[in-house]
């Protein structure tokens, strides 16, 4: 008798390396598309910024309360960014198993790196946009007196 050893399929690799690819098709999909829900113009956005900025100035110096946060509704495109975030992260997981169980190494490798590319991917773009919005509300706040006539 002949002792074969099967090959196994790389079960684990390979549905991690597919999650990988989908996650960074929908992450580069996401940033690059924009926004899928109707979003406020830029100018609304800005000055529903500053009047939040003065109201809540005002309502403390008044010795006012300040009402609480509510909590933002899931968008569809919170959603489908949170879903990239998960199907890398399960990219990821896979594709250590996939090491861990010995199966094909580049199989595994790729997993773990399309899962770990979307992922930074997306961190990279929210720091860049986290910063340009600091610049921006920074900006604001630094002409604000011109921004409503000059108080003076």
């Amino acid at each position: 008798m002949s002792e074969t050893v099967k090959a196994r399929t790389p079960w684990s690799g390979l549905t991690g390396m597919a999650l990988g690819a989908i996650a960074l098709v929908l992450a580069l999909f996401l940033h690059s598309a924009g926004p899928l829900d109707p979003q406020p113009t830029v100018g609304q956005s800005i000055g529903e910024i500053a009047a939040d900025i003065s109201s809540s100035a005002l309502k403390k110096l008044k010795g006012e309360e300040l009402p609480p946060p509510e909590a933002q509704p899931w968008s569809l495109d919170r959603s489908l960014a949170t879903a990239a975030y998960v199907l890398a992260g399960l990219a990821v997981i896979l594709g250590v198993v996939s090491l861990v169980l010995r199966e094909n190494r580049r199989v595994a490798i790729a997993a773990v790196g399309f899962g770990g590319i979307a992922i930074g991917f997306q961190l990279f773009v929210w720091t860049v946009m986290i910063i340009a919005g600091v610049i921006i509300i920074g900006y604001i706040l630094t002409h604000l007196g011109d921004i409503f006539g000059g108080f003076g």
